[in-house]
């Protein structure tokens, strides 16, 4: 029983959930931002809203950038919090303006997501990430400097 409530945090699982809920909800958003990115790319018409009064084209490319290209990235763990920025708007978007006069079930799936989002812009991306080999990697080479102009 006390093992069951037990509240210590092992790093190593902490970091391994990270990388699985960033691949995991990168991957779900794929699903939405490919057949987009596919509809585009087949050259028909364009049949896309224009939510934020930007114009129908560069809303659709401004989705497909954060569904597609920041999805990836978040993917990799490269640059994650800058590609969280993207995603994050394109909830808000989704959720208070493109289904603003839905039904909270309509409205759902964005705030889900968003959430995920804000968590990891919080966290970051963890230690299995491309974001973490680069920050050890400057650090080594930052600490090798400092000691070596203490002498």
């Amino acid at each position: 029983m006390k093992r069951l409530f037990n509240t210590n945090f092992n790093n190593e699982t902490v970091h391994g959930m990270l990388l699985f809920l960033r691949i995991g909800i990168a991957a779900l958003m794929l699903t939405h931002g490919i057949p987009k990115l596919q509809g585009l790319l087949a050259g028909g018409e364009i049949k896309f809203g224009d939510p934020i009064g930007i114009g129908v084209e560069p809303s659709l490319y401004l989705t497909i950038f954060a569904e597609v290209g920041c999805s990836v990235l978040l993917i990799l763990g490269l640059c994650t919090r800058l590609a969280i920025i993207p995603l994050i708007i394109t909830m808000l978007v989704a959720a208070f303006i493109v289904h603003a006069q839905d039904d909270f079930g309509t409205k759902e799936m964005a705030f889900h997501y968003l959430l995920v989002f804000v968590f990891l812009l919080f966290s970051g991306p963890g230690k299995y990430s491309f974001d973490s080999l680069i920050g050890r990697s400057s650090g080594q080479s930052s600490g090798r400097r400092r000691r070596s102009s203490r002498r």
